[in-house]
């Protein structure tokens, strides 16, 4: 199982890019924060019941254990999801390039802080691969041309929220990393929402978005429930499945399956067609992350710090 630990991963991010470009725009109208709040709680409402099983995993977690799942909660669940949506609804999910540079920023973040926090090593190869992951992936966005993020305040903002998200995501990773070390992937799974939907609720009683949850259409709740079932809890199960099984280094390449699914799903629903030279930033984007996929670095994934 563990030679097909990073195709879960890739799956999963694969389903985040379905949640940005097909189900989030839906959202647009209501709080970040309550959307962040109400996506994390269904999601743990509806796992409580098939936990309890795993409850006794618990007993054994250690205090650094919980400060790991909380800045799991704290950055990917909650900073880096409202960040991640609060940058969509910037640019109006329309000009994806500013909110997609993440993906290509994230694995700076991620294989730099499993260096510093996991100790994790890594063969050559890896950063060969994952530096041709990276330009890859900024050549199938951008071309060659600059981002651009003076067209007006929105994209600027929207720009320094998709880099906190980067951040926010990269960290996610090398913490889920931590969590996972003395716990099963489906208790991970359920702390992970059942936390951050606590710090959510926090924020939006503090915030008083509280109020807007009168404003959810019924067509609002039924995307909520459809995420819950798919994009969020679904996905988060599967990427834990795969975290677990190869370092936090590789899975941040691995994610970079979520700028190759966003475009073959913007030319889908919006038929923006890709140039030559981001073509050929997606066959290369694409080889680089199967490369990846072969390193058989995930084998040595238990020198983790404590």
């Amino acid at each position: 199982m563990k030679k097909f630990a990073p195709f879960f991963v890739i799956l999963a991010a694969s389903l985040w890019a379905v949640d940005g470009i097909v189900l989030r725009p839906s959202l647009f109208s209501l709080p970040v924060t309550l959307v962040v709040f109400v996506e994390s709680t269904i999601v743990a409402l509806i796992l409580t019941p098939f936990i309890f099983k795993y409850f006794g995993e618990i007993k054994i977690l250690t205090k650094k254990d919980w400060l790991a799942f909380a800045g799991v909660a704290l950055f990917g669940g909650a900073i880096g999801t409202m960040a991640i949506t609060k940058a969509l609804f910037y640019v109006d999910f329309v000009n994806l390039s500013i909110v997609i540079l993440i993906q290509k920023l994230q694995p700076v973040f991620a294989i730099s802080l499993a260096a510093m926090f996991l100790k994790e090593k890594l063969p050559r190869e890896f950063f060969l691969w994952a530096t041709l992951a990276i330009a890859g992936a900024y050549f199938m966005t951008f071309g060659f041309n600059v981002p651009n993020i003076s067209s007006g305040d929105k994209t600027f903002l929207a720009a320094m929220f998709a880099l906190l998200a980067a951040f926010s995501f990269g960290f996610s990773t090398v913490l889920s990393k931590r969590a996972l070390r003395d716990v099963s992937f489906e208790l991970a799974t359920y702390l992970r929402f059942a936390i951050t939907s606590v710090i959510m609720l926090l924020i939006i009683l503090i915030s008083g978005t509280i109020q807007n949850i009168n404003d959810i259409t019924t067509g609002q709740a039924s995307i909520f429930l459809l995420i819950a079932f798919t994009t969020g809890g679904p996905a988060i199960f599967l990427y834990y499945f795969g975290l677990k099984r190869i370092s936090a280094s590789v899975a941040s390449i691995c994610e970079l399956a979520f700028p190759l699914t966003a475009v073959v799903l913007e030319f889908i629903l919006r038929h923006h067609i890709l140039g030559p030279v981001q073509w050929i930033g997606a066959f290369v984007l694409l080889f680089s992350i199967l490369r990846v996929t072969n390193i058989r670095a995930y084998k040595n994934n238990n020198t983790l710090a404590n």
